[in-house]
């Protein structure tokens, strides 16, 4: 599974890169509302740090202002790839992006049967939002599962992005299930690298250490 983090702030994005696993980087309007920042340039930024997906959204609903935001997104760098919200014109705005070879991510994503549209019609990427079907009582893994599974019996070439990450158990389990990615928030990134143990074990390693000199 290749971990995405999920931001618009360039010095978390930044910070992430210099570990070495980083694959990609999602966004979206309400990350970049929060840098209070122009929004392509903030892409442009992030481009020239990973070398890898870089999910962009579109804000307009309508079919033919879809399409002009995704090709100025597009033409940003060769890595972005354009979200597009899961609605009747979000699959026709896929279908064609597809057709001109334009990588889309079909975002918002709450059920199996959304997923299997919008993979037929062109998406690169869907992005399930797990943390925000528990948020409604409701099981995100399962759908994560779920999708996995339908996917995986038809060859289904559409790569799944875990999204609305939660907490570092939702990577563990979503790595289980067979998720091709997930796009982790910095703050849960940070938390998965961070053990009681682990810092245990170094306490303990230098106080064997002053002893012995």
């Amino acid at each position: 599974m290749r971990i995405f983090i999920d931001s618009a702030n360039i010095e978390e994005i930044q910070e992430i890169n210099r570990m070495g696993f980083l694959h990609g980087v999602t966004t979206n309007p309400s990350l970049v509302a929060k840098e209070k920042r122009d929004y392509h340039q903030v892409i442009r930024e992030i481009a020239a740090i990973v070398d890898g997906p870089i999910s962009a959204e579109v804000i307009s609903l309508e079919l033919r202002d879809m399409l002009q935001e995704a090709e100025k997104l597009a033409d940003i760098h060769p890595n972005v790839v354009i979200k597009i919200p899961l609605t009747a014109n979000g699959l026709q705005a896929i279908s064609i992006l597809n057709q001109k070879e334009i990588a889309t991510n079909a975002t918002l994503i709450f059920s199996a049967n959304q997923a299997l549209l919008a993979a037929r019609a062109g998406a690169g990427y869907v992005s399930p939002f797990i943390g925000r079907v528990d948020d409604n009582g409701n099981d995100g893994m399962k759908l994560l599962e779920d999708i996995v599974s339908i996917f995986d019996q038809y060859m289904i070439d559409t790569e799944i992005i875990a999204a609305s990450i939660r907490h570092p158990m939702h990577v563990t389990q979503a790595a289980k299930i067979g998720s091709h990615i997930a796009t982790i928030p910095y703050k849960v990134i940070m938390q998965m690298i961070q053990h009681p143990m682990t810092d245990a074990g170094i306490e303990k390693f230098l106080s064997d250490w002053k002893q012995s000199i």
